[in-house]
């Protein structure tokens, strides 16, 4: 799939919300092809500009990797799969897309369960933080974990009402190697597990750091 290093403009697709990720028929098969075989993908750079094209909006995200995180996944294709917001019995999340695919490209790891998951396949130094409760990967880490995501991860999403009530389903159905939650049936689930386990144990055994 050849990807756009432009944002669309209004003759393209009208609104950059919509974007081709926005069809009348919200079925299953409907999103999984939208996450799965994208109109187009968004790079870093595209998304973090103000006005962002990603809606505030409810909906599913999924992300696909130029160069993968790791030599036993593939390249270019969908590798993990994303919700905002999630479902909260006792209280409205505030999460919508735009927040949660941005602070993909430029959180932390504390915050973002892909950039845990991405910068422990990279062999980034994972550290307690702070009071020690967080881990991430410290400025300099989480720094050169945003440039690798800048340059080989993409993104596309789709709005989608409660999309929560999806998320089993796409988990079940789809191969996401990165996903942990509802994944264990897949083939990277453990590989995954032990590297975060692993990255975590070191990380208890390190000094705060500052």
């Amino acid at each position: 799939m050849q990807l756009s290093t432009m944002a669309p403009s209004a003759d393209q697709c009208g609104q950059p919300v919509a974007c081709g990720n926005q069809p009348t028929d919200l079925g299953g098969s409907v999103v999984h092809a939208a996450l799965t075989e994208p109109d187009r993908l968004w790079s870093a750079q595209e998304v973090l500009v103000r006005p962002s094209p990603v809606p505030a909006a409810a909906g599913v995200y999924g992300w696909h990797f130029e160069k993968a995180p790791c030599p036993d996944l593939d390249a270019g294709r969908l590798l993990y799969v994303g919700i905002a917001p999630r479902y909260m019995a006792n209280r409205t999340s505030t999460q919508n897309l735009r927040k949660r695919v941005r602070y993909h490209y430029r959180g932390n790891a504390a915050g973002s369960t892909l950039r845990l998951t991405l910068g422990c396949l990279l062999g980034i130094e994972l550290r307690r933080v702070g009071s020690g409760k967080r881990m991430t990967f410290g400025k300099a880490g989480e720094a050169t974990l945003s440039q690798w995501m800048a340059e080989n991860a993409r993104v596309c999403w789709i709005e989608r009402d409660e999309p929560w009530t999806m998320e089993s389903e796409l988990i079940s159905q789809l191969d996401l190697p990165l996903n942990l939650d509802q994944n264990r049936h897949n083939q990277f689930h453990s590989r995954l597990t032990e590297v975060r386990s692993q990255a975590r144990q070191r990380a208890r055994e390190l000094a705060v750091s500052a």
